[in-house]
């Protein structure tokens, strides 16, 4: 019997949980979330979360699964994500995924976590590298252990942390980045027994500018800097996932007397926009072509979604 799961992503602030809802109670569809600020409690008005009555419409899944405290990763993320669209799929119902945090949606595609175990001195070691000579001096390391042309290709050099990760794995095993990735992809990723249908949601930029404006000028006036008040004394920043968020380190940066308060809603809008633009480029190269379709969201309806 043949697995399908529905995927339903694109931009920040492009019309996606509506469009969800109405296919999924359209469909008699359980959403599971694919954004990363929604596995955490109390994180509610700055990621926009689904409110009590959207999820009395639709199950929602992965939504309030982590205190803000503790750390969500990508193992655990697939472990539950499969979890649910199997009870889903059990109870006779359809599964839709939506979100649009790329590295947890890449798992609905292909493999997303490797099993290469790194020493801790190691880890170490490059961290003391890191420290000391800073992301110049990892790229420098870097190249060194991967002195052909194409070696790097599919390495962020300008990320510290995609290229620290990257050196850890060449000094553990002696091989080149470029081969470590193409030994990666021609593994089974976690879902390659379901079938996937996509649909990416777009807009003209115009009318996201203005979308983003809106919902940061509604999360500031919902109470935005009193959640993050909260939640800073909840541990927030103890969890650099979460404290990076959107719209919560701008506002920590605020409680921290690093920002004016006048210029909090500038400072979220344009870091929106900035994430936005790399979504827009994301869902365009890392996502299976013959997988995906891209819909303009304007107009668009569940009827013939997928």
């Amino acid at each position: 019997m043949c697995r399908f799961l529905y995927v339903l992503t694109g931009p920040t602030a492009v019309g996606k949980t509506a469009l969800a809802l109405e296919w999924a109670e359209a469909n008699g569809a359980e959403i599971v979330s694919c954004d990363a600020s929604l596995f955490y409690r109390g994180l509610d008005i700055g990621t926009a979360k689904p409110t009590a009555a959207e999820r009395a419409r639709v199950p929602h899944h992965l939504i309030d699964v982590s205190a803000v405290r503790e750390r969500m990763d990508v193992t655990r993320y697939v472990e539950a994500a499969r979890a649910a669209c199997e009870d889903i799929l059990a109870r006779g119902r359809k599964v839709l995924v939506t979100g649009g945090s790329g590295f947890y949606l890449k798992a609905f595609f292909g493999p997303v976590a490797d099993t290469i175990e790194i020493p801790d001195a190691l880890r170490a070691e490059v961290a003391e590298l890191e420290r000391a000579a800073g992301l110049a001096g990892l790229v420098g390391r870097l190249r060194a252990v991967n002195p052909g042309a194409d070696d790097l290709a599919g390495v962020d050099l300008d990320n510290p942390r995609r290229v620290a990760r990257a050196l850890e794995r060449c000094l553990a095993t002696g091989r080149t980045a470029a081969a470590l990735a193409a030994e990666f992809y021609a593994r089974p990723g976690p879902f390659a027994d379901w079938e996937v249908r996509a649909v990416v949601l777009t807009r003209p930029d115009a009318e996201l500018r203005a979308r983003i404006a809106a919902r940061v000028e509604a999360m500031l006036r919902d109470g935005l800097v009193d959640e993050v008040r909260r939640l800073r004394a909840e541990g927030l920043e103890d969890n650099p996932s979460a404290a990076s968020a959107i719209g919560y380190r701008e506002t920590l940066a605020v409680l921290r007397g690093e920002l004016a308060e006048a210029g909090l809603a500038g400072e979220i809008a344009g870091n929106t926009w900035r994430l936005v633009r790399k979504q827009k480029t994301w869902f365009r190269t890392q996502l299976p072509a013959e997988a995906v379709r891209v819909v303009e969201a304007a107009g668009a309806t569940a009827a013939g979604l997928f």
